[in-house]
């Protein structure tokens, strides 16, 4: 087994309520190797049928972002982990701050960041003919100003060791149906390149992983019969997946690693 040398190393993730979701597993992933983890949320509300919830979908899906993180929270208790939860909104720089003084009051340093939080519409005005300016501020917001914010804090507020992993997706260049969404992805592929460059003096990295399509409970077993087909390893990408390179990412072995986007996409959208 890997030692990735986190035992201690305090890891803020954004995006966390969603106990399937990408920042519950990192989560869960980091606990596993003793780190201590602060798990930053805030409520998306969209409608759902809470008789379909029982199984993958839209509605379980929507229903988790909907929620709070006690699952999340009640799984690391009992993994014994070292963990705090924090209900806010990355887009407002007084909220950053308080979580940086949050997790600093707690634990006394920040080593690592984990950009998982975002939001996309479901309801079909993003795309260049329905886009709204709501749809496009609303997205831009979380996706990039609140990465940013987030990344600033950390360097702002440096010890000696940082590690930045920001979470795209692998269509990001190219996303038809989704314009807005995928240019936020997109923009933050490029923030991850310059900010590299700018904080390398500090020894910090800065990475992405792009995800193909993961199953966090949003997948349907009609759209994943529609989806494999585009998956040259034949299966959706699990959020364990995702957590084990962000893992890597936050160790010591990857030191040397920054500035890349890394696609876990089994072959999708290459």
């Amino acid at each position: 087994m890997v030692n990735y040398g986190l035992k201690d190393r305090v890891a803020i993730i954004t995006g966390a309520n969603n106990p399937q979701g990408i920042g519950a597993t990192t989560a869960f992933a980091f606990a596993r190797e003793g780190a201590k983890v602060v798990l930053i949320y805030r409520k998306v509300f969209r409608p759902f049928d809470i008789n379909k919830t029982d199984r993958n979908g839209p509605d379980r899906y929507y229903a988790a972002n909907a929620g709070n993180a006690d699952v999340v929270g009640s799984k690391l208790k009992e993994m014994n982990a070292d963990y705090m939860i924090l209900e806010s909104d990355i887009s407002s720089e007084a909220a950053v701050k308080e979580i940086y003084d949050g997790a600093m009051e707690r634990y006394g340093r920040v080593d690592i960041l984990v950009n998982n939080a975002a939001v996309d519409d479901e309801n079909g005005f993003d795309t260049i003919e329905r886009i709204t300016p709501n749809v496009i501020d609303d997205t831009f917001a979380v996706n990039v100003r609140g990465s940013i914010l987030m990344m600033r804090e950390l360097i702002n507020r440096r010890g000696d060791y940082g590690r930045i992993i920001n979470i795209s997706t692998d269509a990001a260049q190219v996303f038809a149906g989704q314009i807005t969404y995928g240019a936020s992805k997109a923009t933050l592929e490029a923030l991850t390149r310059s900010i590299a460059l700018e904080v390398g003096k500090y020894g910090i990295t800065v990475n992405c992983v792009a995800p193909g399509p993961t199953q966090t409970g949003w997948i349907d077993a009609e759209l994943e019969k529609a989806v494999l087909p585009l998956i040259p390893m034949e299966k959706l990408i699990e959020p364990e997946d995702i957590a084990e390179t962000i893992l890597f990412l936050a160790s010591e072995q990857a030191k040397m690693l920054t500035g890349q986007v890394i696609k876990v996409s089994g072959g999708h959208a290459l």
